[in-house]
């Protein structure tokens, strides 16, 4: 990363103007495009990093465009460029893991969660000091593979993905005759994946990006962007005006509220000028509970940030036949799994996409039994 901003005369060491018209000059634009796509697709890496990790889900889905329209401009992925490139991937797949009508591939079998896993499989191609981590990941990965298509009620399609998931290696055997079990059984709530769940594998890709980001400090682009934000004291205006984000069960972000107040400390140190205050907006009637990371992020992406609120407020709001029957019908229409469009064409009385989701879990648990 550093090597791009010292092939760059002028710009990196702080030279005058003539030094830089001069290297522009002599510099074919092609190279210019390049070193240039370098520096933003790693800038754009590590604010997709952040914002997976804090929750910030309208943040990462526009990161995510941008890192998808640098990608798609690649003729080929330079090597030291592989991690970055498999790592953005990978967050994009895993961010929408549960969301089974997407796709990212050709072949319309493969999950989202599954097209993670290849990435996942390219990254640890490219390190082997964290063995145990990656471990642990490529397993719950492979685990909610498998129980996301359970939780979806696709029990066939669960057995198809458990036998292109694992060989027929000694090690894996245990594991999939386990899985193999659970599908049989038909239910997506037993202990194993209850204690391999969702939420536990957004912890560790958090775990692993924290590393990641650790040993690509020398962003260039952050660096400069730095310099020009402490030079000119707009540090301060933003950090004000900037309200914290809330997820779905309505708790404020703390580590979102922590790296505010880092970044507020940092300027304060760099510079003269008065700063007032971060002010953390919380909407009324908001009470903390635990979060749930993957539907915070869901839920931001699909129906607004209006919905977090709604959700709180009307969670005890009892399910008439009428709804019960507008939500099968929906289901029926779009598939499990499509909650926004099944909310966004039926008729339902002040609803979410998440009370859907959890009403059609409470239907399927009655008819099983």
């Amino acid at each position: 990363m550093a090597t791009a901003a010292q092939d760059a005369p002028g710009v990196a060491d702080g030279g005058g103007s003539s030094s830089v018209s001069s290297s522009v000059s002599l510099a074919p634009p092609e190279a210019l495009e390049a070193v240039a796509a370098e520096w933003m697709l790693e800038f754009v890496c590590s604010c997709l990093c952040r914002h997976f990790a804090e929750q910030s889900g309208a943040e990462f889905w526009r990161w995510r465009d941008v890192a998808q329209a640098l990608i798609s401009g690649l003729s080929q992925i330079p090597q030291h460029q592989k991690k970055t490139v498999y790592l953005c991937q990978l967050l994009i797949r895993i961010a929408q893991g549960k969301s089974l009508g997407l796709q990212f591939e050709n072949n319309q079998r493969i999950s989202p969660l599954e097209s993670a896993l290849s990435f996942w499989t390219l990254l640890e191609r490219e390190e082997i000091k964290l063995e145990k981590l990656h471990e642990e990941i490529r397993r719950l990965i492979q685990i909610q593979i498998v129980a996301v298509h359970m939780e979806n009620r696709y029990f066939k399609e669960a057995a198809e993905v458990l036998e292109r998931l694992f060989t027929d290696s000694e090690s894996d055997k245990p594991l999939r005759v386990k899985l193999a079990t659970i599908i049989k059984t038909k239910d997506p709530y037993v202990p194993l994946l209850q204690s391999f769940s969702y939420s536990l594998l957004i912890s560790k890709i958090k775990s692993y990006i924290e590393l990641f980001l650790k040993e690509n400090e020398t962003n260039f682009l952050i660096q400069e962007a730095t310099k020009h934000v402490v030079s000119k004291g707009l540090g301060a205006t933003t950090l004000q005006n900037r309200p914290v984000e809330v997820n779905e069960n309505g708790k404020s972000d703390l580590e979102t509220k922590q790296r505010l107040v880092k970044e507020k400390q940092c300027i304060t140190s760099q510079s003269s000028g008065v700063i007032k205050k971060p002010i953390a907006r919380r909407r009324s009637g908001q009470k903390p509970k635990e979060s749930r990371i993957l539907q915070s992020l869901n839920s931001m992406q699909n129906v607004g940030q209006n919905e977090v609120s709604l959700a709180h407020s009307r969670r005890r709001q009892k399910w008439t036949p009428k709804e019960d029957m507008e939500l099968k019908s929906g289901v029926r229409e779009f598939g499990v799994g499509n909650w926004a469009k099944i909310l966004a064409h039926g008729n339902f009385n002040n609803r979410t996409s998440v009370m859907l989701k959890d009403r059609w879990r409470t239907l399927s648990k009655i008819k099983q039994s």
